[in-house]
């Protein structure tokens, strides 16, 4: 969706075939390594299911393999990962541009519970808002128009009580509820808590040192 893309380098090819591709190399590779370390830990359970603790070595050679595999697979991910997230980037205009596609339908309870407020009935205001819903979701399928639905409910003199208040209404920051608390607090209480094993890393450092 071009909101956000992982580091690309300048010179960096994203397809072989189709050159204006960016694909997300680095997320894919780390994804092929998840899928490779989730199946190690099923031979060590194969292989204490059929041994049972009883000292035979038939666990030896399997051993050499998906114990050092694992560490050296889950480490090569957090190199990945780290260099994705350090170099991520982000285009907030088309978050910006994609917020306003959808943001009108998802402001529809707003208006009508500020349409409640100000004495309308509640049924009423649903059906009005259904109806121009319906349509201005027509108008953006069938002929590609872009989202008229605050327009809609600008002209029409049943939304008059409420006109003056729906760039307050659209306002994005009165649907992300919780979310900013919730993430700061759970840097604070796991993440940053997690790192004090890793001194510097959370000043922002590029390596990390046990």
């Amino acid at each position: 969706m071009k909101e956000v893309e992982e580091p690309f380098e300048k010179d960096q090819k994203g397809s072989s075939a189709m050159a204006f591709k960016r694909n997300p190399m680095r997320c894919e590779r780390a994804c092929s390594l998840a899928r490779h370390v989730i199946v190690l830990p099923l031979e060590a359970s194969m292989t204490q299911a059929l041994q049972i603790f009883e000292r035979t070595l038939d666990d030896s050679a399997g051993r050499r393999i998906y114990i050092p595999e694992a560490f050296l697979g889950a480490d090569a991910l957090l190199i990945i990962c780290q260099n994705v997230f350090e170099g991520l980037v982000v285009y907030p205009k088309v978050i910006e541009r994609h917020l306003a596609e959808e943001l009108p339908f998802m402001t529809t309870e707003e208006i009508i519970m500020a349409m409640v407020e100000a004495g309308a009935d509640r049924q009423e205001v649903h059906e009005r808002i259904r109806v121009l819903s319906q349509e201005a979701g027509r108008l953006v399928k069938e002929e590609g128009a872009s989202n008229q639905l605050l327009d809609m409910i600008a002209s029409d003199a049943f939304f008059t009580p409420i006109k003056s208040r729906l760039g307050d209404l659209l306002d994005a920051h009165r649907f992300i509820g919780l979310s900013s608390e919730q993430t700061a607090s759970f840097l604070e209480k796991e993440v940053f808590n997690a790192l004090t094993l890793y001194p510097g890393a959370k000043e922002g450092t590029s390596e990390l040192k046990v």
